[in-house]
């Protein structure tokens, strides 16, 4: 799964395809809205037994929406096939960055401490 952001500039991304072109057609299908977006004659270059590919998303990408990927060659048989998942959220696993579905949207109060007083009668 590639992980990309909602931003309108360019974004660079590296895949392992089964052949290595240096022009293809990307196909980008939104899975809420089922839509698809394809990003002719894109250029791409290779990096260290990647494909490198870099590209601006018009429609840009929604935070939070899954995407189908598939990079098809110039005869259009299909060379990769992957999953997008759209996040403004820094995203670093060595750096135990991890995504959160909640996150911006509940603030902690750390203002007082959290203690209480539990007053319990014994039966008799």
């Amino acid at each position: 799964m590639k992980i990309l952001s909602t931003s309108a500039d360019a974004q660079t991304f590296k895949i392992i395809p089964r052949e290595y072109v240096t022009t293809a057609t990307l196909i980008i299908r939104d899975d809420s809205t089922n839509t698809e977006n394809t990003y002719s004659n894109i250029s791409t270059s290779i990096s260290v037994n990647h494909l490198e590919i870099q590209q601006a998303f018009s429609p840009v990408l929604v935070e939070g929406r899954f995407y189908d990927m598939i990079l098809k060659n110039t005869q259009d048989k299909i060379i990769y096939k992957d999953k997008i998942f759209c996040t403004d959220q820094a995203i670093d696993q060595a750096q135990e960055q991890e995504y959160t579905v909640n996150s911006g949207e509940y603030i902690t109060d750390t203002s007082h401490d959290n203690d209480f007083i539990i007053i319990w009668k014994k039966s008799e």
